[in-house]
């Protein structure tokens, strides 16, 4: 076989490799030659922030000693809306003292809602020091590595983020947002804090133009609030 000819086959090869892999992560296959991790490999036709984005919005507005939390409803598996009224933003800890809501596959996100619970109760009152070494064992240990799932935890005193890189961020503004819409969302509330808005009016006015802007997130919101 000519040296061409060999050229021609490794590219088509690969190319076909590629091709697999975006349908694999489109359609939810199962991964392909054993690789766990195959179907979020990057491709030709998936944008970069792919693996960033989880399909939903959740945000957390703090202003006036008043915190809410605003979540949406949606379901996305794949191209399909699986479910459009699912509670993702719901109270954890002995009193019911915190908010939580979650981005992310539903297995992973209550896998880790729990993990954060075991924490709380470890270090009852201290929320940080929970998220730090939740995102300490997230960070270091195999199995929790696996999970895709980012979360958003809210008392009457600090608002947190944590991620599956170990990072547990505060915000400067008391404005957190998380998820596909996430962005959207954020844009919207900053521009809207300096109003005579209250948190909650903040909150759902921003989630609306998210909902309107993301086609993973919906308008059948789930309220809380602390103050």
């Amino acid at each position: 076989m000519s040296l061409i000819a060999k050229c021609f086959l490794k590219k088509r090869s690969y190319f076909l490799t590629q091709v697999q892999i975006g349908r694999s992560f489109s359609t939810g296959d199962a991964p392909l030659h054993g690789n766990p991790l195959g179907h979020l490999l990057p491709t030709p036709m998936m944008p970069p922030f792919a693996f960033n984005m989880h399909a939903t919005t959740i945000l957390a507005v703090r202003k006036n000693g008043k915190v809410a939390v605003v979540g949406d409803g949606q379901v996305t598996r794949g191209s399909e809306v699986a479910k459009s009224n699912a509670v993702k933003v719901r109270r954890i800890g002995a009193e019911g003292t915190i908010i939580s809501g979650f981005a992310g596959s539903t297995a992973d996100c209550l896998a880790l809602r729990e993990r954060l619970e075991t924490k709380l109760e470890e270090h009852p009152g201290q929320l940080t020091r929970a998220c730090v070494e939740l995102a300490k064992e997230w960070r270091t240990e195999k199995y929790l590595r696996r999970l895709e799932a980012v979360m958003l935890v809210v008392d009457k005193d600090v608002s947190l983020t944590i991620t599956g890189n170990g990072d547990v961020m505060e915000p400067t503004d008391g404005i957190i947002a998380i998820g596909s819409g996430g962005s959207y969302a954020l844009a919207a509330a900053r521009a809207l804090v300096d109003g005579p808005l209250e948190a909650m009016e903040i909150c759902e006015k921003a989630m609306n133009i998210a909902a309107e802007m993301c086609v993973y997130t919906n308008k059948n919101f789930v309220k809380d609030s602390i103050g």
